[in-house]
C-alpha cells in the first residue's frame, strides 16, 4: 500500500484534500468515487515537495473520536435510535464546525440505509480500520452500543497514556527552548557589545574567547541559516517518513537506540497487546484480529513481525511461539500471552500485558526524563557559563590582570 495525497470535491461541491493509503492511483480514483467525491488530484504523497508536510494536520483529534464514541454508546445504550442519536450528536458539537460537519455527513449516509460502519469509512483518515472493524462486528452482532462503549474504553486509554507521555515532556522541552533562547541572544547581543572594545584594544585574545567570539559572529551574519536549516530538517523528516520503505529503515533504527528503542517497544506491546485483546473480546478470529492489528502499529519493523507472525499462525503455530521467534516483543509478553493461550484466558491476558506495559512505559519515559533534565541542565550551563568565562578572560587580558 502507498500513501497518497489527493484533492476532490464532495457531494457539497466543497473542495477537500487529504491522504490516503491505496495500491495505486487509479484504484484511489475509485475508491474517491465510491465514496461520492469527485478527484481532482492524486499523487503519491512522498513526491509532495518537503515543505507541505510542515503544516499537515488530521481532520480531527484523537481526542474528538473519544468524544464521538462515547457519546454514541451513551445514547444508543439509552435506547434512542442510530440516526437520532446522530442527530443529538450533531446538535451536541455545533460548537466544532468540522467535529458537527463529519457527523452529518454520517448521518446522511446512515438515513440513506448505509450501515454505520460504511458511513463512518467514508470519513477517510479520521476512523481507524481497528475501529471499523469494531464497529462492523457491534452492528453484524445487534450489540453496537456494547461495542462501543469497549471502544470508548480502549480510546480513552490510548489517551491516557497519549496524555502522560506530553504532559511529562513539556518541561524538559520548555527548558531546552529557553536555554537555547538565553545562548542564541548571549551569542548574539552580548558577545557582540564587547567585540569592539576587544578590537579597540588591540590585544590577542585567549583562544576561548576568540571561539566564543567567532560562533557570535557568524551566528550575526548567518542566523537565517539556523532557523532553515531547522524548517528543512523536520520537512525533511516528515518527507521520509511519509514514504514506507524509508520510515521502515528509520523504524528499525529507532528500536535499536538505547532507553528510547525499550520505551517503544513497551509502547508497541502495550498497544498490541489491547487491540487484540479488545478485538478477541468482540468475537473477532485471531488471524483476523492480527490482519487488523497489523495495520493499527506505526512501526513497520514491528507490524512486518505482526503479519509474520499471522502466516505462522495460519500453519498452525501458537501466537507466542510466533512472537517469541521475533525476538522483538519483551519475553514476559510472550510468556503471559502463552500462559493465557494455555489456560483459555487468552484476551483477559493480553489485557493484563496492556497494564503492564503501560505502567512499564510510564516508568522508562520518568527514568528518561530523570536523566535527560539534569543532563540539559548541566551541559546548557557549562555552555552559557563557558561564554561567561571566556568574555572575562578576555577583560582580564586587556586590562593586564593575571591570576
Amino acid at each position: 500500500m502507498t500513501i497518497y495525497s489527493y484533492k476532490a470535491i464532495n457531494n457539497l461541491g466543497e473542495t477537500e484534500e487529504g491522504l490516503r493509503d491505496a495500491p495505486d492511483e487509479a484504484q484511489l480514483v475509485a475508491m474517491l468515487q465510491a465514496d461520492g467525491y469527485i478527484p481532482i488530484k492524486v499523487v503519491p504523497a512522498s513526491s509532495r515537495p518537503f515543505w507541505q508536510f510542515l503544516g499537515q494536520q488530521g481532520k480531527l483529534s484523537g481526542k474528538d473520536v473519544l468524544l464521538f464514541t462515547g457519546e454514541l454508546a451513551t445514547l444508543l445504550e439509552s435506547g434512542l435510535p442510530l440516526d437520532r442519536s446522530l442527530l443529538v450528536l450533531m446538535d451536541l458539537t455545533e460548537d466544532n464546525g468540522q467535529f458537527s460537519k463529519m457527523i452529518a455527513k454520517v448521518l446522511e449516509k446512515v438515513k440513506s440505509g448505509t450501515s454505520l460502519a460504511d458511513a463512518l469509512e467514508s470519513q477517510s483518515g479520521v476512523f481507524t480500520k481497528f475501529y471499523l472493524n469494531m464497529v462492523r462486528a457491534g452492528e453484524a452482532g445487534g450489540s453496537l452500543g456494547e461495542v462501543l462503549a469497549r471502544l470508548a474504553s480502549y480510546l480513552e486509554s490510548s489517551q491516557e497514556l497519549k496524555d502522560t507521555v506530553s504532559t511529562a515532556l513539556i518541561y524538559p522541552a520548555i527548558l531546552l527552548v529557553m536555554s537555547l533562547a538565553s545562548l542564541f541572544i548571549m551569542l548574539t547581543f552580548v558577545v557582540p557589545q564587547f567585540t569592539e572594545m576587544f578590537a579597540s584594544a588591540g590585544k590577542e585574545l585567549p583562544v576561548s574567547t576568540q571561539i566564543v567570539v567567532g560562533v557570535a559572529e557568524w551566528l550575526q551574519s548567518y542566523w537565517w541559516l539556523v532557523i532553515g536549516s531547522i524548517i528543512g530538517i523536520t520537512g525533511f523528516m516528515r518527507q521520509q517518513l511519509a514514504d514506507p520503505v524509508r520510515k521502515k529503515v528509520w523504524d528499525g533504527w529507532f528500536l535499536k537506540v538505547p532507553l528510547f528503542g525499550s520505551i517503544l517497544v513497551n509502547k508497541e506491546t502495550a498497544n498490541i497487546s489491547r487491540t487484540l485483546g479488545t478485538l478477541l473480546g468482540n468475537g473477532v478470529s485471531i488471524v483476523s484480529a492480527l490482519v487488523i492489528v497489523r495495520e493499527t502499529v506505526d512501526n513497520l519493523v514491528v507490524a512486518e513481525a505482526i503479519g509474520d507472525t499471522e502466516d505462522q499462525i495460519k500453519q498452525g503455530r501458537h501466537i507466542a511461539d510466533a512472537l517469541l521467534e521475533k525476538a522483538i516483543f519483551p519475553k514476559m509478553a510472550t510468556q503471559m500471552i502463552k500462559m493465557g493461550e494455555e489456560t483459555g484466558r487468552l484476551e483477559e491476558m493480553l489485557l493484563r500485558v496492556a497494564g503492564l506495559y503501560d505502567k512499564q512505559l510510564r516508568v522508562a519515559i520518568q527514568r528518561m526524563l530523570a536523566l535527560l533534565e539534569p543532563a540539559l541542565i548541566i551541559t546548557l550551563g557549562l555552555m552559557i557559563g563557558g561564554i561567561i568565562v571566556s568574555i572575562l578572560l578576555a577583560i582580564l587580558s586587556v586590562n593586564d590582570l593575571a591570576f
